[in-house]
């Protein structure tokens, strides 16, 4: 297939990629699916696009849709992910891949019956800070890889549905994904601390009181482990979605304040002149031509739809067109996307079992083998 009819379901973050799709030149931004319908045809008038749907079922009988990306709810994610695959289709889906082990486990066994593609959309592997890393990584410059660190920290007092009281770690992807993407690492096994205490009245959603997690991945066939942190509630801290590297002959540590440099420490160097602030650059020139504008330019900032109440544009590092690009050109190319099916269940299972540990105290617990590359399932 040279063209990827792709359907877009969840229109609040989803609608973001809308333009990405149609200007990309390998897709077809062919459907939306919304079950508001004022909502949807809003979206779809203002992007000319007439296939709707405000039943996901329904969608996933047309068979003229090939690929399905999801931008649901979090408890949404597994269910329809599963009936995707079952119904045929290729899978791209925003983090997390589920929010059970289980159904981590179901997703990788049906893209293993069905030979059907899979790619949790993580922002942060994607985003222009990381790959400013990798390529650091990748050229030498870092030296040899020693230790890793990442850090999510948000403010969610006031969000709906399933938010409030959400232990910690049950959303870790944005910084489970950088520590390991970096090498393409496999987490083995983890132990994670939970510390502080929310208020009593947020406990009672997921019996959990946790300020704070903190959990230790060590990877597998490795020297190297990395710590991650994140807090959601009745912790004073600006949003931060952070990634630190630190190798023997360079390391990289993300700013302490939101839109600062980035601060790359060199070795031996006389000791006042070892940090250094590094502006940190685009990387669009690995995507194709039609869709590099969108890593720094509002994806609602051209005139015909300047009248969207669509704000985020360009979010998360520029990270949305290199996600559309990986999973089309996956599918073109017959490759497997990064992350895949199981690399996307190692990287969600981390923190589903950091809570676990947690619980525990910090005891050590183990990634399933379904989720490792020598693993069965």
């Amino acid at each position: 297939m040279s063209k990827i009819n792709v359907a877009i379901i969840g229109l609040g973050f989803g609608a973001e990629f809308i333009p990405i799709y149609q200007r990309h030149p390998n897709a077809n931004m062919y459907a939306i699916c919304q079950r508001n319908k004022e909502s949807l045809d809003k979206v779809g008038d203002a992007f000319g696009i007439e296939k709707r749907y405000t039943d996901y079922d329904e969608l996933l009988k047309d068979p003229d849709v090939h690929a399905v990306h999801i931008n649901t709810p979090i408890p949404d994610h597994a269910t329809q992910s599963i009936k995707a695959l079952k119904a045929g289709k290729h899978v791209a889906c925003t983090v997390p891949m589920a929010t059970t082990v289980e159904e981590c486990k179901q997703i990788v066994a049906l893209v293993k019956e069905t030979g059907l593609t899979y790619m949790m959309m993580e922002t942060v592997v994607y985003a222009r800070e990381f790959l400013f890393m990798k390529d650091m990584y990748e050229k030498g410059e870092l030296g040899k890889l020693q230790f890793l660190k990442a850090s999510h920290q948000q403010d969610m007092d006031g969000w709906p549905n399933y938010w409030p009281g959400l232990p910690p770690m049950y959303y870790a992807t944005h910084c489970v994904g950088p520590v390991l993407g970096l090498t393409r690492a496999e987490a083995e096994y983890v132990s994670c601390f939970g510390s502080g205490t929310i208020r009593e009245e947020l406990h009672k959603h997921y019996n959990s009181p946790y300020a704070v997690e903190s959990t230790h991945i060590k990877f597998k066939d490795s020297d190297i482990s990395a710590y991650i942190y994140r807090s959601l509630f009745d912790v004073a801290r600006q949003y931060r979605e952070s990634f630190e590297v630190y190798g023997s002959k360079k390391s990289v540590e993300w700013p302490l304040i939101e839109g600062e440099p980035l601060v790359v420490h060199t070795a031996k160097k006389p000791e006042p002149e070892i940090p250094e602030k590094v502006e940190c650059p685009d990387f669009a020139h690995l995507l194709p031509k039609e869709i590099q504008r969108f890593t720094t330019g509002g994806v609602y900032d051209t005139d015909e739809h300047q009248h969207l109440s669509f704000t985020q544009g360009a979010g998360h590092g520029g990270s949305h067109p290199h996600l559309v690009h990986e999973f089309i050109s996956a599918l073109v190319d017959k490759r497997e996307p990064f992350p895949n099916a199981r690399q996307s269940a190692n990287i969600t299972c981390v923190g589903i079992l950091a809570h676990e540990s947690a619980k525990k105290g910090g005891e050590i617990v183990r990634l399933p083998e379904f989720t490792l590359t020598s693993g069965k399932g």
